[in-house]
């Protein structure tokens, strides 16, 4: 127990804006370098990998459209997680992670949307079927758009922190709703593939830059949510010294 302390007691002291910067000034340089090595690995086994035998090279699509899909869902659990930091123990960064995470999430849903639309082209013929998965993935687009237009249509940042909280773990329903649209309705959109209780059904070749792919893209993830983060965090500081500075001025006079 005594182990797990101090670790805990230094999670917390991230709690710390100022902590937070010097942290994340240290660390988002190696997320960078990692994510960018990832990348330059996986985007050269995806071109180089054959291509499937019913697919052909269309099958290239799914190093992006997994990934993608993936995050979009991965994000907004982060978002959840920060606005019950927000809304039960008003964590000082959880409404900063929440607000920064949802233009993030919302490009990466547009970016599974559209490569699986081209990815579907050539499968179902056609771009677009209103089936479970696909329906979900586009009102997921829509809440992530709904929250930032609710960020930046408030002027108090509090109430503005508490409705977005609100609405993103009402919105969260949705994520289970993705995840399972598969298995619980017929869908043109082929089952789970990889998360399997029996194991992947896709072949080695195509799963290890699948796998480094996915792990590339959550790195890039987190290296602009932490970016994003820190200029909120200054944003909010500048904000707050000109909020000063305007009350010094006005009592003068």
């Amino acid at each position: 127990m005594s182990d797990i302390s101090p670790a805990i007691s230094r999670f917390s002291d991230l709690a710390n804006p100022t902590r937070f910067l010097a942290f994340s000034a240290r660390l988002i340089p190696w997320l960078a370098v990692i994510s960018a090595v990832l990348f330059a690995i996986g985007l050269y086994l995806s071109f180089t990998t054959s291509g499937d035998y019913q697919q052909g090279d269309t099958v290239r699509i799914m190093y992006i459209h997994v990934p993608a899909a993936w995050l979009s869902m991965m994000c907004y659990t982060i978002m959840s997680m920060s606005a019950i930091g927000t809304l039960v123990w008003r964590h000082p960064l959880a409404d900063v992670a929440g607000k920064t995470a949802a233009p993030l999430g919302a490009a990466f849903t547009l970016i599974a949307l559209v490569t699986g639309s081209l990815w579907g082209k050539p499968m179902w013929g056609t771009y677009w079927v209103w089936d479970a998965r696909l329906t979900s993935v586009f009102i997921l687009f829509l809440m992530y758009l709904g929250l930032i237009a609710l960020n930046r249509a408030m002027d108090d940042p509090s109430k503005a922190a508490r409705v977005a909280s609100i609405l993103t773990l009402v919105g969260f329903i949705n994520i289970p709703i993705i995840k399972f649209s598969v298995d619980w309705w017929n869908t043109l959109h082929q089952s789970e593939s990889i998360m399997r209780m029996d194991g992947p059904a896709i072949d080695a070749e195509f799963l290890r830059p699948l796998f480094i792919m996915a792990l590339a893209f959550t790195l890039l993830f987190f290296t602009l949510h932490l970016m994003a983060i820190r200029n909120e965090i200054w944003r909010r500081r500048i904000a707050a010294q000109r909020r000063i500075a305007a009350r010094m001025a006005s009592r003068e006079e």
